[in-house]
């Protein structure tokens, strides 16, 4: 009776196993908060552009205080340029000793003044004051302005040329041009002063503004986040039963979309709650029956006396606990297969005929006792699929035994493992010829707890269901044929077929040609 499993078509070799990801050891991601977010990206900047702010005022206050001060020094360089004369060939300054006095006289800052001939001899003034360099020299009569030193200290000077051809010219001088340098420098004292009190003015108010700013950001966001206290102070107001969705008419728009996606989330707990209270009201009422049953054997054999009633009572109390039995184990895989996520038991490369031999292995002496015949089919190359070990096997075991419920003694069941044309697809068949499922009943048999009227098999109604669990996580598609190698027209058979992704080979494994 078991033939065509040990017919060897091609050595399979084992799946390949991947280690499963650990949560544990991810790194954990640090919580922060969104009012010290917002609030650091937005006083950082403020408090680097502060200094900033400080710096370019005192340079625009510099720049200020020099344009008056420049314009008194033109005027004196002017002044003193027009008293420069050449008089019997020699440069002389006509300066009055009091005009000499105003010119140097000054209460915060030093003024100097210099006359060079034209070939730079020293006319009068401070022989200390540097001369500007050749290229410097202003042509004609313009006024220039250049920085110094003078006994240590810093110093603005303005300097012009002036032609003394202007004096020599009425008494017949030569025509070709002579130049006299006049210089008037100045300390910066008052233009320091000037800057510093421009500065004072400006930086002052700033550092009121500054702590006003500061908080009205902290107000501003404090009243801005205001909508999420609530929302979440309405969400912890909450009953724990209460699965509503959150209202989204009070919140800013920028929220709304984490309220959406929050009320999606309620929708799909509600509906899975509810999907569990039904599941259980299901199992409570199915288990009613075979406990039902054990209890009225049980009562039944306490009040025989013969040993004959009492065996026969044991033997049906006995079946009640097997039926009771299966219905728990199915409904612990049923759960079981609901609640298994790729995340908590990740798949990996499976070789799907290896895992449907060693299942079939474990149905032959249950195909034997019914008089079955098993068969197991598979290609001459490995089939690869991504998927879990466990469920996989689990799910080929119920179609298994329910095909072997349904079929009578002396028929066959055969399970099959190939692939589609192109290699695309991995396909798990299971044939047998029992009395097969009308077209009108084939999207109904994968619903809990769902018989077909008159098929007289005992079952619990949750094989299919769990079939299809699992099928669904995978990705796997499930078809329900009539068995194309029956040949009684009053046993159709079943095919179930099922279709999963099939994962690609290495390109250098030549034994998978």
């Amino acid at each position: 009776m078991w033939h065509r499993l040990d017919a060897e078509r091609g050595a399979a070799p084992p799946a390949s196993a991947s280690a499963p990801f650990d949560a544990d050891t991810a790194d954990e991601r640090i919580q922060r908060s969104l009012f010290g977010e917002i609030l650091d990206w937005m006083l950082v900047p403020l408090l680097l552009l502060w200094p900033m702010s400080i710096a370019i005022t005192y340079l625009v206050a510099k720049s200020i205080a020099n344009q008056p001060f420049d314009r008194a020094l033109d005027d004196s360089v002017t002044v003193l340029s027009q008293q420069v004369r050449e008089v019997d060939g020699k440069v002389v300054a006509l300066l009055p000793g009091a005009a000499r006095d105003i010119l140097r006289a000054d209460d915060v800052d030093t003024v100097y003044y210099q006359v060079l001939g034209p070939h730079g001899e020293f006319v009068d003034g401070e022989r200390e004051l540097s001369a500007p360099a050749e290229d410097d020299k202003p042509p004609g009569s313009a006024v220039q302005f250049r920085d110094a030193s003078m006994h240590g200290a810093e110093v603005r000077v303005a300097y012009v040329q002036v032609d003394l051809r202007r004096t020599s010219a009425a008494r017949g001088a030569s025509s070709e041009p002579r130049m006299a340098l006049v210089q008037v420098g100045e300390t910066l004292d008052k233009r320091a002063q000037l800057a510093n009190e421009i500065i004072k003015g400006v930086i002052l108010p700033q550092f009121i503004i500054l702590p006003v700013a500061l908080a009205l950001v902290w107000f501003a966001l404090a009243r801005g986040l205001a909508p999420l206290v609530e929302l979440q102070q309405r969400i912890r107001a909450r009953r724990p039963d209460d699965l509503s969705p959150i209202e989204s008419g009070q919140v800013p728009e920028e929220i709304s979309p984490l309220v959406r996606s929050l009320n999606e989330m309620l929708e799909r707990l509600s509906q899975t709650i509810q999907l569990q209270k039904r599941f259980i009201a299901d199992a409570a009422h199915q288990m009613k029956t075979p406990l039902a049953g054990m209890r009225m054997q049980s009562e039944l054999a306490l009040r025989q006396t013969s040993q004959d009633e009492i065996h026969r009572s044991l033997e049906q109390l006995s079946k009640s606990s097997e039926s009771a039995t299966r219905l728990v184990n199915q409904l612990l895989t049923l759960a079981r297969a609901e609640n298994q996520t790729p995340r908590a038991t990740p798949f990996v490369p499976i070789e799907l005929a290896e895992l449907a031999r060693k299942v079939v292995q474990d149905w032959v002496p249950i195909a034997f006792a019914k008089e079955i015949d098993i068969g197991f089919e598979q290609p001459g190359h490995p089939v690869i699929a991504l998927g879990n070990a466990v469920m996989l096997g689990e799910m080929l075991s119920n179609l298994i035994d329910n095909a072997l419920r349904y079929t009578p003694s002396h028929g066959s069941v055969t399970i099959r493992v190939r692939t589609d044309d192109e290699r695309q697809h991995a396909m798990l068949e299971i044939e047998d010829t029992g009395p097969g499922i009308p077209p009108n009943e084939r999207r109904h048999v994968f619903e809990r707890f769902y018989r077909i009227l008159g098929s007289g098999a005992e079952g619990s109604g949750l094989g299919l269901a769990i079939v299809r669990e699992i099928a669904q996580q995978h990705g796997a598609e499930i078809d329900i044929f009539n068995n194309p190698h029956s040949q009684d027209p009053k046993t159709p058979g079943s095919l179930f077929r099922i279709t999963l992704p099939m994962e690609r080979p290495p390109a250098s494994s030549e034994e998978f040609d």
